[in-house]
């Protein structure tokens, strides 16, 4: 069935993608072969989800793959006059991503009228007068995009959405006319639909089985895994620019609405406020809205009877990795509703619940969790009836206070031109930088972000510096400043303890996203006016990444090891090497396990992995082939390639392994050392390299690591170690951004060594040098760690 489409403009506001960016998209795989009823509808020709789905959304042990989802929501469409279905273009695996318009039927009539009001209030320059501005106000409607199922294995998420929009699009309540009336929703059904598929073709194999209720032995998401929700700056995958450049950039929501789940044995929703810290760069009014609106909703369930609420807990609001429109005007809503076994019901006695949570105790009363959840049995059901009535309660609060919402708005996007306080005037990238591709990546995630980029017309003098005309000037007045100052500048993250003087808080993701480090690239913040001529804003520079000398057949034969307790690290190694145009094998247990693996690679990579996770797999509830990991054989396998000659190379965690499995003279100076004596959650630290090294080849011999849990080396026979990178001996030069506890831990200690052994290698990374396909600083790194000969 062909998809409708919205509005000729809305068909055409698709913004190209960068070529930096979208040079991944040729490279893609090839595609692989109880709910609140809504009131009755007297004569209604709206399909139930039921009618196409084959069992009510919420029934226990059943799930719909996307094919079968798309087939509603296409129906949907064709009969309801409330609902347009559009495709925004085709995901990492070749099938339709696809966004559904919600309104009032004379609202959809004039969808272009209602996104240019908008566009008005999300950049207010455009605003020549004061009619206009009163005219977008009055005249507007909120804008919501609602979310749902980028992680594929909260499977609430596959089927809230078709509950929502069948009732939307069929209930004639006083309260969905006037959400319809006050309020166009973009409702995203999947932020992933390959997985969709994925786990619900996993979960109808295994039912009944051992296996029944578990994760897939493969990545939700083909490339990122549960990371696909940390991509909302960098736009690496391509379901993340579609949404970005069609809904986000064309249409400006005032809330986004984000639906998961989390852990069992928690809260059986959790709503905002957020807990500190929140990153410093989101306008407070946009903080104001996140709680107002997410304290609304939670005393909205409460009032139906629901428990087990909780608010300001769990989840912090510091990275913008998940929270694009914090930096464009709006609110980010995140909901978190407890899951069972997938579809399949669980029992939790109340004394099985956890006894401490972040910010609250699911067993005891408090401020923030006001009425606990009994305790019995938790289903599928239970989880789309919570999700769907928090969407249903924030939809209200959004028609409701529709005036309230575009006025904020408007204040938020005000503020971004005038400049704040304290901020740079703008930063100055020089056009000549060491790495090229980095420089065009990030200058694309600018311009993706809507960021307007400027050329310096003269040369520009700072702190001493003379920079050449040509340079590129962000300019921190104009409506998405925010984004682009919280992506170029180091962060402080806060020192936050469990008590005084104690153990870490954790952070809910990591601490740093300083672009310029991790891509390579100068970027220079100018404190006061340039007081020079700056060009119109320009298109970001054009490049194509490829890495020369490993194709063809005098290149090296890589094997990435792909373990069936599936990496996300895997993953982006992947993303990495198809995006740089690097050959791969994918290799498997059964593969190393069988030995001969030099007649068969020159080079294997294990990604990063804990050890235990590496050794012994997936447990054995699995079906062949999936259970167990390397095993002995595994490690024997792997001992036998690097003497025969082949180059191991190990990243991050899995260094650990091979540090222990194979007996490597090197100690890891972290090994036991608690939290509170080191600490590191997601940090940029500097690198100093001996650049005389091959596996330092092309580096400065100044650099970056991204740091997230790994070892410190130090060499226990120096006639096999050769360190090729260190962090500082001074450990207060150790933290570029983000944040480390007790650096004085790993000041001098190695981060990067190579070990001879036998006729062969060990290249050891103590952090990650693809990191989320950002770190495009230490990307020769690896390369270079491809083409080592043997000794």
């Amino acid at each position: 069935m062909a998809p409708r489409a919205l509005v000729a403009l809305l068909a055409a506001g698709l913004v190209a993608l960068p070529a930096a960016l979208a040079a991944q998209q040729r490279h893609r795989p090839r595609q692989a072969a109880k709910p609140r009823p809504p009131a009755p509808v007297t004569g209604s020709r709206v399909p139930t989800p039921k009618s196409i789905l084959g069992f009510e959304p919420g029934e226990d042990r059943k799930l719909a793959d996307w094919p079968a989802l798309l087939h509603y929501y296409q129906a949907l469409a064709q009969t309801s006059d409330r609902v347009r279905y559009r495709e925004l273009g085709k995901t990492t695996l070749g099938v339709p991503l696809v966004a559904l318009v919600i309104s009032s039927p004379s609202n959809l009539k004039s969808l272009e009228r209602y996104r240019q009001l908008n566009a008005r209030l999300a950049d207010p320059r455009i605003i020549h007068n004061g009619r206009e501005q009163q005219e977008a106000l009055r005249d507007g409607r909120a804008i919501v995009l609602i979310t749902s199922g980028i992680h594929s294995n909260e499977v609430g998420g596959h089927l809230t959405p078709a509950l929502l929009a069948y009732r939307l699009a069929s209930d004639t309540a006083a309260a969905t006319r006037r959400i319809l009336d006050n309020v166009i929703l973009l409702l995203v059904p999947s932020l992933n639909p390959d997985g969709v598929s994925i786990v619900t073709h996993w979960y109808n194999r295994t039912l009944g089985t051992a296996a029944e209720g578990t994760d897939p032995p493969e990545l939700y998401h083909h490339y990122a895994g549960h990371d696909n929700n940390r991509d909302w700056y960098a736009f690496t995958q391509v379901e993340t620019q579609l949404v970005v450049d069609s809904l986000h950039n064309v249409w400006h929501p005032e809330i986004v609405h984000d639906i998961h789940q989390q852990d069992t044995d928690g809260s059986r929703l959790f709503l905002p406020p957020y807990l500190d810290p929140v990153e410093p760069n989101v306008d407070p009014l946009l903080v104001d809205g996140v709680n107002a609106l997410g304290a609304d909703m939670a005393w909205q369930l409460a009032g139906e009877g629901k428990t087990g609420i909780s608010i300001n807990a769990i989840y912090d609001a510091w990275t913008p990795a998940r929270a694009y429109q914090h930096y464009h005007g709006g609110v980010r809503i995140l909901s978190e509703a407890a899951s069972a076994n997938l579809a399949s019901p669980i029992d939790i006695p109340f004394d099985h619940l956890a006894t401490r949570a972040r910010g609250f105790n699911p067993r005891e009363r408090s401020w923030n969790f006001t009425n606990p959840w009994p305790g019995g049995r938790w289903t599928l059901r239970d989880i789309v009836s919570y999700q769907t009535d928090a969407a249903y309660a924030l939809l209200e609060s959004a028609a409701r206070y529709r005036d309230i919402w575009l006025a904020n708005f408007l204040t938020v996007e005000e503020r971004g031109v005038h400049g704040w306080r304290g901020w740079p005037y703008a930063y100055v990238i020089p056009r000549q930088q060491r790495d090229t591709v980095g420089l065009a990546t990030l200058l694309g995630i600018l311009h993706r972000g809507q960021v307007e980029i400027r050329t310096a017309l003269h040369p520009v003098t700072l702190a001493g510096q003379r920079y050449a005309a040509g340079s590129y000037v962000v300019v921190l007045r104009q409506p998405y400043a925010a984004f682009a100052k919280t992506l170029l500048e180091p962060q402080h993250y806060p020192d936050l303890r469990l008590y005084p003087a104690g153990p870490p808080l954790p952070p809910y993701d990591v601490t740093a996203h300083t672009l310029p480090l991790l891509m390579g690239v100068t970027a220079v913040p100018a404190r006061d006016s340039l007081r020079i001529g700056l060009s119109a804003p320009v298109e970001p520079p054009a490049t194509t990444p490829a890495y020369s000398g490993v194709a063809g057949p005098e290149g090296p034969r890589i094997g990435l090891y792909r373990s069936y307790d599936a990496s996300m690290d895997e993953g982006w190694t992947r993303w990495v090497f198809d995006t740089w145009h690097v050959p791969y094998v994918s290799v498997v247990d059964s593969v190393v396990r069988a030995g001969k693996l030099a007649a068969q690679f020159t080079v294997i990579i294990l990604p990063d992995q804990a050890p235990d996770e590496l050794l012994n797999g997936l447990p054995h509830e699995y079906p062949a082939p999936y259970a167990g990991g390397l095993g002995a054989d595994g490690v024997k396998a792997l001992r036998q390639f690097v003497q025969d000659g082949g180059t191991l190379v190990a990243l991050n965690d899995a260094s650990r392994f091979a540090a222990e499995q194979l007996l490597l003279p090197v100690r890891n100076v972290l090994a036991g050392v608690a939290d509170d004596e080191f600490y590191a959650p997601g940090s940029i630290f500097r690198l100093e390299l001996d650049t005389a090294a091959p596996l330092a080849r092309g580096m400065p011999a100044q650099s970056v690591a991204w740091y997230e849990g790994g070892p410190a080396f130090e060499a226990l026979d120096s006639s096999a170690v050769r360190v090729i990178g260190r962090y500082p001996t001074d450990a207060d030069k150790v933290l570029l951004s983000g944040w480390v506890l007790h650096p004085e831990r790993i000041a001098g200690k190695a981060a990067l060594v190579e070990v001879k052994q036998g006729s062969g290698r060990v290249v050891l990374f103590g952090f990650r040098p693809q990191y989320r396909g950002q770190s495009i600083a230490t990307y020769p790194l690896l390369f270079n760690s491809l083409q080592l000969t043997a000794q």
